[in-house]
């Protein structure tokens, strides 16, 4: 048995993988039955997938919540039901834009703007996922929602593929910005390739590959390691107040605070008002 602490794996997921199925090989390999991802790869794309481990698992919806930067290619003249190169052609033509067409159309998405969600994707409407209506055949209306785009950068275009490097806050699909700027271009494209190349701290130089983790030789990483968070060491009487999730007053102009015990990590506080107060507990 391959005892494990518990902690963060990020994962260089390979294309064809779903993002369970990499927890799936973690909990495999590692032994471990609580293992959570913080934000789904679709099987085509490839990077950055935060994986948390045991009590870890606690962080997944904090995690999830980080910005993240990706590195996408528009493959212009296709149209496909999934909005990616893996699905159904619906439409193909020729196209013909430049590339300062292309400058000024990134330039309109800069900031926030309602972004309608894929009809293939895993958002639920009426209890039922989208993916589910379409492939029963039966029409639904897509939700609309707010999302912001903070950095959206031209890297290559060559004949009908754009390459582009982007930063977008959590739950933005890169398929959907690729269908709304090739709409803003007057032409059809798809998503030929993605690449998370970032989430929050966690790069994807710094990540572990599959075989490296098939073959146990892994980074696990700590809060420490990723998050910019002010240590708070607790002393007896404080300990005994946050294992019974009590508020604490202290004396620290932090936001936020890992708070210790006998250098065990115990929980991270949040500031409310003039307390701080239980975001995530690690006991």
């Amino acid at each position: 048995m391959i005892e494990v602490m518990s902690g963060i794996i990020v994962v260089d997921k390979p294309k064809g993988y779903t993002s369970r199925d990499i927890v799936n090989i973690i909990s495999h390999e590692l032994h471990e039955k609580k293992v959570g991802h913080t934000g789904t790869l679709d099987p085509l794309a490839t990077g950055v997938l935060v994986v948390c481990l045991g009590k870890y698992t606690k962080l997944v919806d904090m995690l999830t919540s980080l910005n993240k930067e990706y590195i996408a290619e528009i493959k212009l003249g296709v149209e496909t039901d999934t909005l990616d190169i893996t699905g159904n052609i619906l439409r193909e033509e020729d196209v013909q834009v430049t590339k300062e067409q292309i400058l000024k159309v990134f330039s309109k998405f800069i900031g926030e703007y309602q972004m309608e969600v894929p009809l293939y994707s895993a958002i639920k409407v009426n209890g039922k996922k989208l993916y589910e209506y379409a492939r029963s055949g039966e029409e639904v209306k897509l939700p609309i929602k707010k999302v912001h785009i903070y950095e959206l950068e031209l890297l290559s275009f060559h004949q009908d593929v754009i390459t582009f490097r982007c930063k977008v806050e959590k739950g933005t699909y890169i398929r959907s910005l690729i269908r709304d700027i090739t709409k803003y271009l007057g032409v059809v494209g798809t998503m030929n390739n993605l690449v998370r190349i970032k989430q929050g701290n966690f790069r994807i130089e710094e990540a572990n590959s599959l075989e490296d983790i098939q073959n146990h030789h892994y980074q696990i990483l700590k809060i420490k390691d990723v998050l910019t968070i002010e240590n708070y060491s607790l002393n007896e009487v404080e300990y005994k107040k946050v294992s019974n999730g009590n508020s604490l007053s202290l004396n620290s102009k932090e936001k936020e605070l890992l708070l210790t015990y006998q250098d065990r990590e115990i929980a991270i506080y949040e500031k409310k008002d003039d307390l701080y107060k239980p975001k995530v507990m690690l006991i």
